[in-house]
């Protein structure tokens, strides 16, 4: 790392400890072949603060924090770091400036323990050998000191949702950060998961660590931020006070709208089934069972939630139904044909539209440009195909299509899907999946990571299916979501369904207890 002093700020003791600013930037700008992700973008960020950053998708949050991180290296502008300049080449820089990042998509190996997933880079050693019993103590000590409750030796394949971010925040406490970055930290976790983390940020806050918060979900932000910056089209736009600013006002500073509402309009259920479940089994390679015996059915015109904290068999559930793994036991109907042994392919092309939970994994070739992306798992079918044959010119027009009506920012449908961020990519799926009309829409986290400007059109294009006869199978973190947009509402704990709740009068705190097994369907356990 290439790190220089601020300008008479060379004090016998350091200096930097007189700024009260953990990190400044001024006039960073970060340009990208045909778009400019960041333009002369500020932001300061006191120490010993919360300070979130809110913007829509596209608006250069991520692009922004990966230069702060060391993954890119602005093009203008300058960093500070406790007052003083710096120029990252890599995160190894930042990590030894003291500034950690916390993903989204947790960077864990689930067959080690908790220790061997902190210090894996970082590993102290003694005879050329792992030193556990120091890791152990560090590890203990830092648990103990912000009250992240871990334990070493657990494995991590064992661990709910929560405890993984806490291990994940454990690495970068354990490498010495004084600036977390948390990238939407909330996007999986249930009510009482949130109050947790929440409580742990306080005790990040108390021993003077600063935190950089990453979020779409407005209210979190007013709770938990000391501060607020909101970035819109690649630069800021402004600054507000938690304190005295409403959701509402800030979702307008973000895209210039209300905040939006996933509330239903009146029932549009029909009695004919769009899909039934009948005693759905799915067993891991060792036999065991991850999902238990499921019966459920979605009619005609319902959207029918499942709500779960991850690894609760919801994945392997809309696997199951897509055709992306083989079921242990049990019938799977779509309409009135049975299509248990279908393939997806055949699946796909019978009427079932999928929006996967993991964009990345399951729905985009990251590599490829994005007219390729809007005819995956459409590829057999106008306007991707003309006879046998690639239609490459109605693909190209049939993309800047969804471009326009999803408000998909990219040059155009040449553009690598690499190069959009995550709520444009996202919205490049919904549009190809919906311009399908399926029977059955299977949407796994269909908002994850979108603003809130997005999050609107998504769920009235939702709403409007299911106006039009769509069956809907809605899997989501977002509680607020499930509750709102679904006609019937089930709870999926240890692969089984145990719980069905009437989305009109639960709360996001009981449909949290029935997800973490507090409640049962009888009541509180």
């Amino acid at each position: 790392m290439a790190q220089a002093p601020a300008a008479g700020a060379e004090q016998p003791d350091g200096g930097a400890a007189r700024s009260p600013y953990a990190v400044e930037l001024h006039g960073i700008t970060k340009r990208f072949p045909g778009v400019v992700a960041n333009k002369d973008i500020e932001l300061t960020v006191r120490r010993g603060q919360v300070h979130a950053i809110v913007g829509e998708n596209g608006a250069g949050k991520s692009t922004l924090m990966k230069t702060l991180y060391g993954e890119h290296r602005p093009d203008e502008g300058t960093i500070l770091v406790d007052g003083r300049p710096v120029q990252f080449r890599s995160p190894a820089d930042a990590i030894a400036a003291g500034i950690g990042m916390v993903h989204q998509h947790f960077m864990l190996a689930d067959n080690f323990t908790v220790l061997e997933n902190v210090v894996l880079g970082s590993e102290p050693r003694k005879g050329g050998r792992l030193d556990r019993d120091s890791a152990r103590r560090r590890i203990e000590e830092i648990s103990e000191r912000y009250g992240l409750g871990l334990r070493p030796d657990d494995l991590v394949e064992d661990l709910g949702v929560g405890d993984r971010q806490r291990v994940e925040i454990a690495k970068v406490l354990y490498r010495n950060a004084r600036t977390l970055i948390l990238d939407e930290p909330t996007a999986v976790l249930v009510p009482q998961e949130v109050d947790e983390l929440f409580g742990n940020l306080a005790e990040l806050k108390r021993e003077g660590l600063t935190v950089i918060f990453i979020s779409h979900k407005l209210d979190e932000v007013r709770k938990v931020a000391d501060a607020i910056t909101v970035i819109r089209r690649g630069t800021t736009v402004g600054d507000a006070d938690p304190r005295t600013t409403t959701a509402k006002q800030l979702a307008e500073m973000m895209v210039g709208a209300e905040l939006p509402t996933p509330e239903l309009r009146s029932s549009t259920v029909r009695e004919a089934p769009a899909l039934r479940l009948q005693g759905v089994t799915v067993a891991s390679d060792a036999g065991r069972p991850l999902v238990d015996a499921v019966d459920l059915t979605v009619r005609e015109g319902e959207v029918v939630g499942i709500a779960g904290v991850e690894g609760n068999g919801q994945a392997e559930l809309v696997e199951a139904v897509i055709g992306l793994r083989s079921l242990a036991a049990g019938t799977v109907w779509l309409g009135d044909e049975d299509i248990s042994g279908w393939a997806t392919r055949a699946r796909r092309e019978a009427g079932i539209g999928f929006i996967p939970e993991d964009r990345h994994r399951q729905g985009m070739l990251l590599g490829a440009p994005l007219w390729e992306n809007r005819i995956l798992g459409h590829q057999t079918r106008p306007p991707a195909a003309k006879g046998p044959f690639i239609d490459r010119k109605g693909a190209r027009a049939d993309t800047e299509r969804i471009m326009r009506e999803y408000d998909v920012r990219a040059p155009g449908p040449d553009t690598l899907a690499v190069a959009l961020s995550g709520g444009n990519q996202q919205k490049l799926i919904v549009g190809r999946e919906m311009s399908a009309t399926p029977r059955l829409l299977i949407a796994a986290h269909p908002t994850r990571g979108v603003d809130v400007g997005a999050q609107s059109v998504i769920w009235e294009l939702l709403k409007d299916a299911r106006g039009e006869g769509m069956g809907i199978v809605l899997v989501s973190a977002d509680l607020d979501e499930l509750i709102g947009l679904s006609d019937t509402l089930h709870v999926m704990f240890r692969g089984r369904l145990v719980a069905t709740v009437d989305p009109r009068q639960v709360t996001p705190e009981e449909l949290g207890g029935y997800m973490t097994g507090a409640r049962t369907a009888a009541g509180a356990a």
